[in-house]
Parts: C-alpha cells; structure tokens; sequence
C-alpha cells in the first residue's frame, strides 16, 4: 500500500470527560509486528469508563492515549520477520499485550501473565485507522465471520472464558447481568449444552434483548422474585453454575442464595472498591467461585470462532452502528443503558 503519514483516532486527550477526534502519526511497525487498517471497532464497558473519566481510568489511564480495543480490519504491512499471515489478510485479535518471562507465559498460560497491558487501556489502541499490533496477537478471520462479528469477538472472547469456565451440559445456569456479555454467556451456555438458562437485570430493554438473542428466561429481580422461578422451571433444588456478570453485590448476594448445594460461580463482574460478603453462606454451600479476567490465549479464540461457524449466533447484540464520524452518538446511546453492543464503522 502507499503508506499514509497521518490517521484519524480517537483519542482521550486531556483528564476530563469525553474523547476527540484527532490526526495522528500511522504508527511505525517493528520487525515482529503487523499494521491493521481498522474497518469496524466495538465500544466496549471500558470505553465507557474512560469516556467517562471515572475514578478507575483516573487510575490506569495515561493521557494523552488512542483508546479502543474491539476492532476487525485487515492487515497492510508486515515486520520482516513475521511469520504465517499475509497482506490483505482480514483479522481480528488479543489486545492483551503480554509479557515473555514469567512463569505463567513460560508455562503457556498467556492469559495469566501480570505484564499483560491493554491496547486502547495503557498502550496505543484500535479507534484508529490503523493499528500496531504483535503478530502473535493477531488472529485470522474465517470468510464466515464478516467485520462486524469480528468487531465484538473480543467481548464475545469474555462471555466464552466464564460460561466455559464449568461444564455446562444439562446444568442449570444462572447469568446475572444482561449487558452485552451477560447475554452473550447466556448464549454461550445454551449453545452448548445447558438445560435452563435463567439472566436476571433491572434493565428491561436489555432483557428483551437478552430473550432475542437467545433461548433464555429473563428475570427483572426489581418485578420478580427469582426464587419462584426456580419451581416454575422444576428445578429441584437451585441452579448449578452461576456467571456473575454484573459487577453488583445484590445480585451475588441472590445468586448465591439461589446456588444448589456445591454450586460453581464464574465471577466477571467487577463491583466498585470493597463488598461486604457472607462468607459463611459460601462456605456452608460449598460453592466453588472462579474470577475470570479477559480470554485464554488462545484457546477461547478457537472456541468461539468454532461455535459461530456451527450455529452460534449472536448478531442480535449489536443493537446500533454508526459511522465514526457519529462517535458521540454512539457514545451517548450507549452511556444511557438502553444499546446492547455499539458498532463504529471506520471504512
């Protein structure tokens, strides 16, 4: 390709709310990287957090930083040494950079490694359009797999790791949580194999969402008590596997209420600064409860790319697209707790 010398991004420039439209350097690429012209990117929860410039991004954020991390593009330029892909190439990929020397890396499991940095988090992101990216992080698009799926696999990435984090098959499964990912895993979780699948949330326009994107019982914990749904279902004693996508203490607090005895929680949700837990209801039961953080690299890649070429549908999340150019629309819409997933366009 002629390389351009300038980009569009969008950029947190300065500590306050918002983020700008800005023109950048296409960045320079090392021997072991890759470029991405960036087609289609997913706002995300985060974005949201640094949007909105709250006590955490305060924290972990350096200004000034391209944010975004959910993207699809293709790839335009290759280091010299890169191996296994090639120009044109449509991908997606990790955005968990990782390091190379700790015992987690050395033993395989990426996902565990504490160097890990975000990109669009703490290092150059994807709102762009172009992005750096190690080759090691990209991963390949299939042609049944178009831009805009592969926008929010990152996301989709999250929702596999905690609804696969136990075995499913024939179990009943609790979602607290209907955002994006917490439909997602309710998909995830019937799509291979689980008897009932119960999502609870407060937002009704999300459950609503939640019952079309997928085979599920949506539950307004604010209109319903959760605990009749359970003889309603005939189940006998309570669900087996919970994945706590909320981040709200309520809802653990009610899901392990409602957990069967050695009941498995998968914990995704992050609740704000310090909670105050029963731990003598955790002990009692004898729940197991597993924190999830990002993707297995990479194996919750081939998962998920696996069960979208068989079957698994999840399209119906995205509920709004918008060109870049309509970024503060995109923003807004999802700030106000009414979208599933948000789409950019960047072509």
């Amino acid at each position: 390709m002629t390389r351009p010398n300038e980009m569009r991004a969008l950029a947190k420039t300065e500590p306050a709310e918002g983020l700008d439209m800005i023109r950048a350097p296409v960045p320079e690429i090392s021997h072991d990287d890759v470029l991405i012209r960036i087609n289609k990117t997913g706002i995300c929860g985060t974005d949201i957090h640094i949007w909105n410039w709250d006590d955490w991004a305060q924290r972990t954020v350096p200004v000034p930083l391209i944010t975004g991390h959910e993207f699809a593009g293709e790839i335009v330029e290759m280091g010299r040494d890169v191996e296994g892909l090639s120009l044109g190439q449509r991908c997606s990929g990790e955005g968990h950079l990782i390091g190379k020397t700790s015992r987690q890396s050395r033993a395989g499991k990426f996902h565990l490694d504490p160097e890990t940095r975000g990109i669009g988090v703490n290092e150059q992101g994807a709102f762009a359009e172009y992005l750096r990216l190690p080759a090691f992080n990209v991963v390949p698009l299939p042609d049944s797999i178009d831009d805009e799926i592969g926008a929010i696999l990152d996301p989709l990435g999250n929702a596999v790791h905690t609804a696969l984090s136990f075995d499913l098959v024939g179990e009943d499964v609790l979602v607290t949580g209907a955002g994006p990912i917490g439909i997602m895993a309710a998909a995830v979780a019937r799509h291979v194999g689980a008897r009932h699948v119960v999502i609870t949330d407060v937002n009704a326009d999300r459950l609503a969402l939640a019952a079309r994107v997928a085979d599920v019982v949506p539950v307004n914990v604010a209109e319903e008590d959760l605990a009749a749904v359970i003889p309603s279902l005939k189940m006998k004693q309570g669900f087996d596997v919970g994945l706590e996508m909320s981040g709200n203490q309520a809802a653990l607090d009610q899901m392990v209420e409602t957990m069967t005895m050695g009941g498995r929680i998968a914990l995704l949700g992050i609740p704000p600064g310090k909670s105050p837990v029963d731990w003598s209801r955790i002990v009692f039961k004898a729940i197991t409860i597993k924190g999830v953080y990002g993707r297995e690299i990479f194996e919750t890649w081939y998962k998920m790319i696996a069960m979208l070429e068989n079957g698994l549908d999840v399209r119906a999340v995205i509920t709004h697209r918008f060109s870049v150019d309509d970024f503060r629309r995109g923003f807004d819409e999802m700030r106000a707790g009414h979208t599933g997933k948000v789409v950019l366009d960047w072509t």
